[in-house]
């Protein structure tokens, strides 16, 4: 959410803003929000005014009565009721008026850095950079969960029958594969000298509001029937929802948190083949990188933080690519973003594993999260979201690009600690 006062006195740059995320139908909200605002502003003034004048005039009831003039305390006395009504009338309209720019604001998108490319949507993205030598090998790759049922590692008829489409059973050697992969990046982090933590699954609403825009709202999240909660999309949302109208020593600073979860989502809409499976599903645990850091310091965490994933992901034999989200492709509350995505063998393309998001002070100013220097004075925080990796994604992109033709599937060194010291998976068909 933008602060007002930058609105107020650049409704030119949120408007062409507005333009380049091509929200064409947001621009109306830019005026009302002004004309809104001064109305605001008259209600307080007039408010003030009273307030000054009832007090003033407050002060003569006394003296009057004092010298017997029963009669002009009477009319003074109406007066104070007068303006006593009024302030009630200004009292109650004020936070209408709040209510009103705060729905706006919430759906007024962030400033977007200047180096983002201009696009409309996910097919205008631009590639940075290509890690790892993407191979195609002589033999056909089967669709992962052909491979994942070869090692008697999958189940998704009885996850039908039990929670419908959309999630699965894990088993075997697949199942201790996905959990592998989990403890490796959450120890993987901890190394680059993030705290590892385990969040709460449900946040309230005030939390939701304060993460993310409200179409990511309807697109994602489950509510719990009759509770103020929700289950957490990804755990960046109770993660950062942890610092709600707090004040953070700028000492402290940065904030660097590696955490574990579950993640919830709808996935509305149909899609193809291949993102059936365990590509998109409603259910799946992931490991997140969180940092909370100064506003001067951002961009460089965002760089740091997708080049951990770039890393992780090539110490597991996978090859990626960096993709820079074009401007129509962030969601309102994001300044930048990048996506990471594996090759696949198989598809002979990549795909999405993780995505890194700097947030600015939107987050930060939804949840009232500021910083105070030594000098007292308070700031409002930067926020930075990036995902260490999601094991059921993962595990296409492992088991595609580590599979033999014999199919039997290698574990690279790193991994190894976590499955026993294995070298190679060797299916059970």
């Amino acid at each position: 959410m933008l602060d007002i006062k930058f609105l107020r006195e650049n409704p030119d740059i949120v408007k062409e803003n507005i333009k380049k995320k091509f929200e064409d139908a947001k621009l109306p909200l830019v005026d009302e929000v002004i004309s809104l605002d001064i109305e605001r502003r008259e209600i307080q003034a007039e408010a003030d005014n009273l307030r000054a004048e009832k007090n003033k005039i407050s002060k003569e009831i006394g003296a009057l009565m004092a010298q017997g003039k029963k009669e002009e305390a009477e009319t003074v006395k109406k007066k104070v009721a007068e303006f006593s009504q009024r302030l009630k009338e200004l009292e109650e309209k004020a936070p209408e008026v709040d209510e009103e720019i705060k729905k706006r604001m919430m759906i007024i998108p962030n400033i977007i850095d200047p180096s983002v490319p201009i696009g409309k949507d996910d097919s205008e993205n631009v590639e940075v950079e290509k890690y790892g030598e993407p191979v195609v090998p002589d033999f056909e790759i089967p669709y992962h969960t052909e491979i994942m049922e070869r090692f008697a590692g999958i189940d998704l008829d009885s996850a039908r029958k039990v929670a419908g489409t959309g999630f699965y059973y894990l088993m075997g050697d697949i199942a201790r594969l996905h959990s592998a992969m989990t403890a490796y990046a959450r120890d993987f982090m901890i190394e680059k000298g993030f705290t590892y933590v385990i969040p709460p699954f449900m946040i309230r609403s005030a939390v939701v509001d304060g993460v993310m825009s409200f179409d990511e709202m309807d697109s994602m999240m489950y509510k719990i029937e009759g509770e103020d909660l929700y289950l957490i999309g990804t755990s960046e949302h109770s993660m950062i929802g942890r610092f709600i109208d707090s004040i953070v020593d700028e000492n402290t600073l940065p904030l660097t948190l590696t955490s574990y979860s579950p993640c919830f989502r709808k996935e509305k809409g149909s899609h193809g083949l291949e993102e059936r499976g365990v590509y998109r599903i409603h259910q799946f645990e992931k490991q997140e990188m969180i940092v909370v850091c100064k506003p001067e310091e951002s961009m460089d965490w965002f760089n740091k933080l997708w080049s951990y994933t770039v890393e992780l992901f090539r110490s597991l034999d996978v090859p990626v690519r960096t993709l820079e989200c074009c401007s129509g492709d962030l969601a309102d509350l994001k300044v930048k973003s990048l996506d990471v995505e594996a090759w696949s063998p198989r598809q002979k393309k990549y795909f999405e594993v993780g995505s890194c998001s700097n947030l600015g002070d939107a987050q930060a100013r939804r949840l009232k999260i500021r910083v105070k220097d030594d000098d007292g004075n308070k700031y409002l925080a930067h926020t930075l979201n990036n995902t260490v990796v999601a094991p059921p994604r993962m595990l296409i992109a492992f088991l595609e690009n580590n599979l033999n033709a014999d199919g039997s599937v290698n574990i690279p060194v790193a991994l190894r600690p976590y499955m026993g010291g294995k070298e190679k998976l060797v299916p059970t068909k």
